[in-house]
């Protein structure tokens, strides 16, 4: 039994569901983590997983999905609770012996990194880490997803981000193919590395926008955030992002040590932008 937590998806990526659909595929047993028994939940039942209902920041919750798992899948979206889910999953698992927890994190996590959301994930693999639960972190770089959210927003026709030059570099990576290196690592027998790089392409903003069919828009930083919160509702998701657009704003067009492919046979930008029109 596999249990994969963030298993009905959501808006900018859903790596957990396509996790478990992955999974499913290969005939594994899978019971599939959800916060609301909805409509989302009885498809994944339909699928063949077992479905449990809870709160991943409550132990309650969390302790008896892990029950029987020796493998497991972690994900938290990009929105306040994220230590505190990751205390108690790490808790519930070391206590059940799970073998080994594949968590999704971000590309420079780390406890000077340049957005809060970063530090805390390195907080997070930390803590997993103590745990002794076999933890392998998957810091994946900005997903399309995620560029697909600003372009659907945007007004006409407009690519709108706080990026500066449409020459500043992103390096930029397909939910996908999140999804397919966790389910890969959750079925590895054998031992594998704890930090798990992953970057499928590296492009300018400006090429974005080109494959997207957009005009690149320079919009201020001031204007972003309050489009942002518009799309986002959520301050935490708001502060995360503006951070990162200043990141790579800083950076520009330059060379960083981060700043390379790492994935084999990636899905492209533009396989992804037929993939969703």
């Amino acid at each position: 039994m596999i249990l994969v937590t963030g298993a009905a998806g959501g808006p900018q990526g859903s790596t957990g569901r396509q996790v478990v659909d992955l999974l499913l595929e290969r005939g594994e047993a899978v019971r599939a983590f959800v916060h609301s028994d909805d409509h989302r939940a009885d498809e994944l039942r339909k699928l063949g997983a077992e479905v449990v209902v809870g709160d991943l920041r409550e132990i309650s919750s969390v302790r008896p999905a892990v029950r029987g798992v020796r493998r497991a899948f972690f994900t938290y979206p990009v929105t306040a609770g994220l230590l505190d889910a990751t205390g108690v999953f790490a808790a519930a698992a070391r206590e059940e012996g799970v073998e080994r927890v594949v968590e999704v994190s971000q590309l420079d996590a780390g406890p000077e990194a340049g957005t809060p959301r970063m530090r805390r994930h390195w907080v997070s693999e930390q803590v997993f880490d103590w745990a002794g639960v076999g933890a392998v972190h998957l810091r994946a770089a900005v997903f399309f997803e995620n560029l697909a959210v600003v372009a659907a927003a945007g007004e006409g026709g407009e690519l709108a981000l706080p990026l500066g030059s449409r020459d500043t570099l992103l390096p930029l990576v397909a939910a996908a193919d999140v999804a397919r290196a966790g389910a890969r690592l959750l079925l590895e027998p054998g031992p594998v590395d704890p930090i798990c790089l992953l970057t499928g392409q590296m492009a300018t903003i400006g090429q974005v926008a080109e494959a997207m069919g957009l005009r690149y828009v320079d919009l201020p930083p001031e204007q972003w955030e309050e489009r942002a919160m518009a799309v986002y509702g959520d301050p935490y998701a708001v502060e995360h992002l503006s951070h990162l657009w200043a990141i790579f704003r800083f950076i520009g067009s330059a060379d960083h040590p981060l700043y390379r492919v790492t994935i084999e046979r990636p899905v492209t930008l533009e396989e992804f932008v037929r993939s969703t029109t």
